[in-house]
């Protein structure tokens, strides 16, 4: 006789209920990755299936890395589970992956292949890839030369911001005289000081250096100023009642407590002094990116200035990085309130 029960069958249909949800699970996490390889797939088709329109010379590397990528991002969300860390950001990054390649897709499409965009207004992703191949020391030198310019004011104008803050928040004196300077001179753009400082600085160096130490300047000031003013004057009491002299004051409590204004201060003041140093640059000085993109324009190589705007995009949200990582170690108890 049988002895098969409604129980049984339950227990033998579980393995394939529980299997579902599972099978659910991992097509959720990983389906923006196999689309994000689908997509990396169109745009190496995109490259090699039509002839281009023009003469460029990386279109068959470009298919063929594009292809790369599509199994590399396929293989990583298929292993996601097995690569750890790097398979867990792979997964998070499966979006905008889909996204890139959907947009280089429509971008190779719309340009290379059937000119929909006009060139050379509108050069394709080969094209780009061309600059930073065939024109890379050129580059490179306006990269270096940039990054000395820049470095160089925005160091001094965070130095002497920083101590002219410090000094208007600590002291009373000070900040009588300089203040109202600081309200006539502070609001005007560092552009509008072109004319002036190209006249009355040696060389057009000196000029840019001082008009990005301007820009950087005002802002560190005035954060600054505003920090050091804000600190609790208990701070001060408990410290005079041990001991504590004017300067451990100024260097062990003042300045501490207002370090997260300075930081603000800091983050304004680079994004001020990127916009100064292409201005200068296309104006004054004969080397740099703002130079290479003025000299772009002018021949009508659109394709290098478009190179040169994706560099200088990296190099300024590589620089906020930076100062983020400071900020993070200097400022451990407000790590992750704000995330760059």
């Amino acid at each position: 006789m049988s002895t098969y029960s409604l129980s049984d069958g339950l227990a033998s249909g579980a393995p394939r209920v529980a299997r579902a949800p599972a099978l659910a699970d991992w097509v959720r996490e990983s389906g923006a990755g196999i689309a994000a390889s689908v997509a990396w797939i169109a745009f190496g088709l995109s490259c090699l299936w039509w002839e281009d329109v023009g003469d460029w010379s990386r279109t068959h590397s470009l298919g063929i890395a594009a292809f790369v990528i599509a199994a590399l991002a396929l293989f990583g969300t298929v292993g996601a589970d097995y690569l750890g860390s790097a398979g867990s950001g792979l997964r998070k990054r499966a979006p905008w992956l889909l996204a890139l390649g959907a947009f280089l897709t429509v971008w190779e499409l719309a340009t290379a292949k059937f000119a929909w965009l006009p060139l050379p207004f509108f050069p394709p992703p080969q094209a780009i890839i061309e600059v930073y191949t065939d024109d890379l020391p050129k580059l490179l030198d306006s990269v270096f030369a940039s990054v000395k310019l820049q470095l160089g004011g925005y160091l001094i104008g965070a130095t002497v911001g920083f101590l002219t803050g410090v000094s208007i928040g600590w002291s009373r004196a000070v900040g009588y005289w300089v203040h109202p300077v600081l309200r006539f001179i502070g609001p005007l753009p560092a552009t509008a000081w072109l004319p002036i400082a190209f006249f009355t600085f040696p060389s057009s160096w000196s000029a840019s250096t001082f008009l990005i130490a301007l820009a950087t300047g005002f802002p560190v000031t005035v954060l600054t100023w505003s920090g050091v003013a804000s600190v609790s004057n208990a701070y001060y009491d408990v410290a005079r009642t041990l001991g504590a002299k004017p300067s451990f004051l100024v260097l062990k409590v003042a300045i501490p407590a207002a370090l997260p204004h300075v930081f603000v201060g800091l983050f304004m003041g680079l994004g001020s002094s990127f916009a100064v140093l292409v201005v200068a640059e296309m104006i004054g000085v004969k080397a740099g990116l703002g130079w290479y993109l003025q000299w772009a324009q002018g021949w009508a190589a659109y394709s290098n200035m478009y190179a040169a705007l994706i560099v200088m995009s990296l190099l300024c949200s590589g620089a906020i990085t930076l100062l983020f990582t400071i900020r993070d170690r200097l400022l451990v108890w407000q790590k992750g309130t704000v995330k760059w």
